[in-house]
């Protein structure tokens, strides 16, 4: 079996939302599944429910977190987040990384479900690679605009090393 490793700005944001034994927990775009396996290893009660547009971000996912999906901490299915009405109703934390949907394009329906399913104190956390420092203050502008018009508080953490930014709104 090949050990896979989670890079350092993965680490650095699932680190960063101090995922607690009893979160509940959605992932916008999974991809190869490093955030997933990192956020499972910390659920005890809680749960995941990962998603992506991808079929093989999907398969990736759910290959790299067999052992989470067996003990059912992890739920993963194709799908965008327009279009999620499955009965996710007690988040407490989202996590989104390097998912560009919240900047390059009106997201407002996408943002206003996330309202709907954050249970107050909740959190969005959306993170970007920050490897084109000259596209950060745009991406944290219409991010943090879009959050704020939904009902969240905005607050910006910035990293040099890993180069990340997470844009955080808390309901």
């Amino acid at each position: 079996m090949v050990v896979q490793t989670i890079p350092a700005r993965i680490r650095w944001a699932v680190d960063f939302m101090d995922i607690q034994p009893n979160d509940h927990v959605l992932e916008v775009g999974c991809g190869p599944g490093a955030g997933a396996e990192l956020i499972c290893s910390r659920l005890e009660t809680g749960k995941l429910f990962a998603i992506d547009r991808s079929e093989s971000g999907v398969d990736r996912t759910k290959r790299r977190c067999a052992k989470y999906l067996e003990a059912g901490r992890l739920t993963v299915r194709q799908i965008d987040l327009a279009t999620l009405r499955v009965p996710v109703k007690r988040l407490t934390k989202v996590f989104a990384f390097n998912v560009n949907l919240f900047w390059v394009r009106d997201a407002s329906a996408e943002i206003a479900l996330l309202h709907e399913r954050v249970l107050p104190g909740g959190t969005v956390n959306l993170f970007y690679e920050a490897t084109q420092r000259e596209q950060v203050p745009e991406i944290i502008e219409k991010s943090s605009k879009a959050l704020a018009d939904a009902g969240f508080r905005v607050s910006i953490v910035d990293s040099k090393v890993p180069a990340a930014v997470g844009i955080i709104g808390r309901r």
